[in-house]
């Protein structure tokens, strides 16, 4: 049974003076003298973003391919694996499935087979929700403000408009086949015919789209 230490180090100056891996080092040796363990082998993320997932991450990843039952990793802090609830939670079950005891120092030892566990996973996954509130909130925060600015966010273009620069604007000919389409409605003509008409004056419709214009101009 392996046991083995995990550090990061995010930026190239931390590499360099090489004083906060060096701690992190120490500290992990000594805790591992603590439960009776030696350190196998030093994994080391020099100069990696905590955002990278963590099975993305060179090491992160070698040591899911050669992690096996009855193995330990320790690291010092939660923040030096994860900077994400959800990528926490993937890699505790990951490791727990394997049978490998991740021990983190700062939450007192090891957060996947024993009483800290249970708290550590309903407090990650209460995280992990409050974090895709926050991202889903901020992606429809940038829908609102593109919407309102005009900006085109994707999908079919309406009929009656184009895309110019990011933005929809007017289409001055499919504005008038527009007026044309309300006319004709206001004499009782229905969607099929209406569409019919179009069509014999150029335009590409269904009865769809010609619907799809009547009830925009109803919800205005």
């Amino acid at each position: 049974m392996a046991c083995y230490s995990y550090s990061r180090v995010s930026t190239l100056a931390q590499v360099n003076e090489g004083e906060s891996l060096g701690a992190q080092k120490r500290r992990i040796e000594g805790y591992a003298q603590m439960i009776d363990r030696t350190v196998t082998e030093h994994f080391v993320e020099e100069g990696v973003s905590g955002s990278v997932p963590f099975f993305e991450r060179p090491a992160g990843k070698r040591l899911r391919e050669i992690a096996q039952p009855g193995d330990v990793v320790i690291t010092t802090k939660l923040d030096r694996c994860f900077r994400s609830a959800d990528d926490a939670l993937f890699v505790l079950r990951t490791f727990k499935e394997i049978g490998v005891a991740l021990h983190m120092m700062d939450l007192g030892g090891d957060v996947t087979g024993n009483g800290i566990s249970k708290l550590v996973f309903t407090i990650l996954s209460a995280v992990a929700e409050q974090e895709r509130d926050r991202i889903r909130e901020r992606i429809s925060d940038v829908k609102r403000d593109q919407k309102a600015r005009g900006r085109y966010l994707g999908g079919a273009v309406p009929f009656g408009f184009k895309v110019e620069d990011g933005q929809l604007v007017e289409d001055e000919r499919e504005q008038r086949a527009i007026a044309n389409i309300h006319a004709l409605r206001g004499e009782g003509r229905s969607l099929r015919a209406i569409a019919d008409a179009l069509r014999g004056e150029g335009f590409n419709v269904s009865h769809e789209t010609v619907g799809q214009v009547v009830k925009r101009a109803a919800s205005s």
